[in-house]
């Protein structure tokens, strides 16, 4: 009794309280500090390809501490990882979005991102042509590109959603890529070295929150 605790509802309202009652399956706070955060700018939705084992919910975890707002599974053409239709895709789909609650919670974060149906690359092709410039910015990211992520995010500095693309262990095809910059996706590099699939999006989301208002 008597401790203090964080309470959060994953929509941006956060409070301060401290234990008054314990029930069996209740605990009454008495709250003492609230404030409702509002989502960072710009928004930022990950497109992760699928990933084998249990990279897949690496890359989430990860995400979600950096910062991401949203997820969409990815089912690109190189995905080792398949998530077929039934009782076998819902439980991997639920496995990410149990990790993303998990993450939110470790990191204290305000909003907890939706991790949303898997989408086949028409789907998120789809996604990338209703960006509407200049407010709206799809990044696609690629060892082989040569503007990097830092430039691109430079010339729109008036972006408020953004849509961030990682591929899979075989990277993304070039059949993907063709489509996806067709549909006005830019192509980037973060650096030098070629990142996993696990990990890109992370880094990629921390030079986002320094190069933007979000941080």
């Amino acid at each position: 009794m008597g401790e203090t605790v964080q309470l959060g509802d994953g929509r941006g309202a956060i409070a301060t309280g401290s234990v008054v009652s314990v029930g069996r399956d209740t605990l009454g706070v008495r709250i003492v500090w609230r404030e409702q955060v509002p989502r960072p700018r710009p928004f930022v939705t990950l497109a992760q390809a699928l990933v084998k084992g249990d990279r897949g919910e690496l890359a989430v975890e990860l995400a979600t501490e950096a910062g991401v707002d949203a997820v969409l599974p990815w089912r690109a053409a190189r995905c080792v990882a398949r998530w077929e239709d039934g009782p076998r895709g819902a439980k991997a789909l639920a496995r990410w979005r149990s990790t993303a609650l998990a993450a939110a919670k470790q990191s204290r974060r305000a909003w907890l991102p939706v991790v949303g149906e898997p989408v086949g690359t028409r789907e998120l092709v789809t996604r990338c042509s209703a960006l509407g410039a200049p407010t709206g910015l799809a990044l696609v990211l690629h060892e082989s590109a040569d503007t990097p992520l830092a430039n691109t995010l430079a010339a729109v500095p008036e972006a408020t959603e953004l849509l961030l693309v990682v591929g899979p262990e075989g990277g993304v095809s070039d059949e993907e890529l063709d489509v996806l910059t067709a549909s006005g996706a830019h192509p980037v590099r973060l650096g030098p070295e070629v990142l996993r699939a696990s990990t890109a999006a992370a880094v990629a989301l921390g030079a986002i929150g320094a190069l933007t208002t979000r941080w």
